[in-house]
C-alpha cells in the first residue's frame, strides 16, 4: 500500500475508533465515590503529559525541529483525543522517566519501556501494547551472528548500553565477563561502536536495525533476530485503578479495530521518517 493511502487508512481508523469505539471520558462529578486522582487531574487541567526519551526509533524519535514522532507519539495522541484533552509530550532522558512519573511531573510514560518486576514496584503498567527484544549492533560480522548473550560473555569484548535500561541489565547479567560501558543516550552508545570504543551495543532490536540502516556507511550491522523477549507497556502512577482500567479498554479497542497493526505498518514498513531525524 502506498504511503499516502496508508496514512488515509490510519486516519480513518483513528476517527472511527475515537467516535464510536471508545466513549470519551468526562471529569468526575463532586459526588463521585471512586477515587481517581490521576485521571481527575488530567481531565480538570485539560492536558495529558506524556514522557518519552525521544531516542528509541521507530517508537519515539526527535526531529530536526525538536519535535517528537513515532509509534509512541501517535499512541499518546490517540489516548489524549479519547480523553478529549490537549497532549503535551515531554522529552525526558530514559533513566529519569520513572522518577518524573513518581514526582507527578508527568501523567504517564509511553516510551518503549519494558515491563519488569522492578519497574512494576514503582508504577502500574498497562499493556503490553508492543513486544520487542534485545538486539546487537556491531561492526563485527561474527558478533552479528550471536544467538544469545552467552556468545558475548568474554573478557575480549566491550559492550555498550544505555544507562538505566533493560539493555544494561541484560548485558550485566548475561555477559558478566565482558566490559560494559554505559551511555546517557542511544546515540552516544552507537557512537561508541562507530569509534571502536565498544565491540557491540545492546539495545532493543528495532533500535539496532534502524541504527545499522542510518550508519551503514560506518560499517554497522545488526543481528538478524532478537535475542530476548520483552513486553512494552504504558506506565502510570500507582493508586488510580480507574485510569488503569480505562487504558486497558482503550488498548483492547485499538487492537481489535486494527489501529495498532496500522501504526506498526506506518512506522516499521517504510523508514522514510529517517530524513526527519536529527
Amino acid at each position: 500500500m502506498k504511503r499516502h493511502h496508508l496514512i488515509r487508512t490510519l486516519d480513518f481508523i483513528l476517527i472511527i475508533f475515537v467516535l464510536f469505539g471508545c466513549a470519551q471520558v468526562q471529569p468526575a462529578s463532586a459526588s463521585s465515590t471512586t477515587p481517581s486522582p490521576v485521571l481527575d487531574r488530567i481531565l480538570e487541567k485539560g492536558e495529558l503529559r506524556v514522557g518519552m526519551s525521544g531516542d528509541m526509533p521507530p517508537l519515539n524519535m526527535t526531529t530536526k525541529e525538536d519535535g517528537l514522532i513515532g509509534l509512541d507519539a501517535d499512541l499518546a495522541a490517540i489516548i489524549a483525543d479519547a480523553m478529549n484533552v490537549k497532549l503535551s509530550l515531554q522529552p525526558i532522558p530514559f533513566a529519569e522517566l520513572l522518577p518524573a512519573l513518581e514526582a507527578g511531573r508527568i501523567d504517564m510514560i509511553i516510551a518503549n519501556m519494558t515491563i519488569t518486576p522492578e519497574r512494576n514496584l514503582k508504577a502500574v503498567f498497562v499493556g503490553p501494547y508492543f513486544t520487542s527484544g534485545k538486539g546487537i549492533l556491531t561492526k563485527r560480522a561474527t558478533l552479528a551472528q550471536a544467538m544469545g548473550m552467552e556468545d558475548l560473555n568474554s573478557a575480549e569484548f566491550t559492550l555498550a548500553a544505555v544507562k538505566g535500561t533493560t539493555s544494561e541489565l541484560v548485558a550485566r547479567k548475561g555477559a558478566t565477563r565482558a566490559v560494559l560501558l554505559t551511555a546517557a543516550s542511544k546515540d552516544e552508545a552507537v557512537q561508541m561502536v562507530i569509534d571502536g570504543d565498544a565491540d557491540a551495543m545492546i539495545a532493543d532490536f528495532p533500535i539496532c536495525v534502524v541504527a545499522a540502516y542510518r550508519h551503514r556507511d560506518a560499517g554497522l550491522v545488526a543481528a538478524s533476530t532478537p535475542i530476548t523477549y520483552e513486553p512494552i507497556g504504558i506506565a502510570i502512577p500507582k493508586g488510580d485503578p480507574h485510569l488503569a482500567n480505562w487504558l486497558e479498554n482503550v488498548l483492547d479497542g485499538l487492537r481489535k479495530a486494527g489501529v495498532m497493526k496500522a501504526l506498526k505498518k506506518k512506522w516499521f514498513g517504510e523508514p522514510k521518517w529517517i530524513d526527519q531525524l536529527k
